[in-house]
């Protein structure tokens, strides 16, 4: 199946080419989110979804170029066919509902990968960019963290920017000084303001930005070249990001691909992990 063929992507089309407002940007994001639901929501159940009055989503419908919310849900039962029914929601715990919700993600970003190019081309970007700076604040420092550490074993300068503060854009200037092509971020609801503002210095300096974030209609969209979406879970009262985290590790495959020594660094790597006894097994 090619992306172009799953609910999400042909909701994701659908979106293309309109000037949303952060309310109408909300929307869309939560449809995507459950894209195959969607087509059979009344505008009051998706505006309790999105967290939205329903006026807002009567005037994104109109923002789209439809007369109304019932015509633009007329218009996504043609165009988004219904999936496999799931199971009752009632008959899970609140916990077990944020695993479904979780596993619903993953699926989403399988689909999304079905076309892999987007991936590959910002795994060859990250490789060729020597040094390659790696950003991820508050929420999204874990990811941005996890990221490094591994691709401190395959790229031969990656360096981590998980603190914000006045130093954040000397650190970014620095990386463009030293060659650096690229700029890897992570960006994770809440979005920090920083965060925007780093990677629009990081375009100022030259730099390639791209960008792993929950949604396409992310903030961070409109200062990120490449921007790589995988939806976080909201369920429960700190979002997860299972999502986000393996979207992370296939692009780090994806830079594996890019840099011919990787193999070689990793058997050095374990070479000297086992000299040194560094594991237990």
């Amino acid at each position: 199946m090619s992306v172009a063929e799953g609910p999400a992507a042909r909701l994701q089309a659908l979106f293309e080419g309109h000037r949303l407002t952060p309310t109408q940007r909300r929307i869309a994001h939560s449809m995507v989110r459950r894209a195959a639901d969607v087509p059979f929501l009344s505008s009051v159940e998706l505006a309790e979804l999105a967290g939205v009055s329903q006026p807002s989503v009567t005037r994104f419908a109109v923002a789209l170029g439809f007369d109304g919310y019932p015509a633009l849900r007329r218009h996504l039962r043609e165009v988004v066919p219904s999936g496999p029914a799931a199971p009752d929601a009632g008959s899970y715990n609140e916990y077990q509902q944020a695993v479904e919700a979780e596993i619903e993600n993953l699926r989403h970003l399988a689909e999304a990968l079905a076309d892999p190019e987007p991936v590959r081309r910002a795994g060859r970007i990250l490789a060729d960019s020597r040094p390659l700076p790696v950003l991820g604040l508050r929420a999204a420092a874990a990811q941005a963290h996890g990221f490094a550490y591994f691709a401190a074993k395959v790229h031969p300068d990656v360096r981590l920017l998980n603190e914000g503060g006045s130093m954040l854009h000397d650190r970014i200037d620095a990386a463009a000084a030293a060659g650096a092509g690229a700029l890897l971020c992570f960006a994770l609801p809440r979005h920090p303001r920083e965060t925007l503002d780093a990677l629009t210095r990081a375009r100022e300096a030259g730099l390639t930005v791209v960008t792993v974030a929950d949604s396409a209609f992310a903030p961070v969209a409109k200062v990120s070249d490449l921007l790589l979406p995988a939806a976080v879970g909201t369920g429960l009262a700190f979002d997860t990001a299972c999502a986000p985290m393996l979207l992370g590790r296939v692009l780090l495959e994806a830079m594996c691909d890019g840099l011919p020594g990787a193999q070689a660094r990793l058997e050095e790597f374990d070479a000297k992990a086992a000299a040194r006894g560094l594991f237990v097994e």
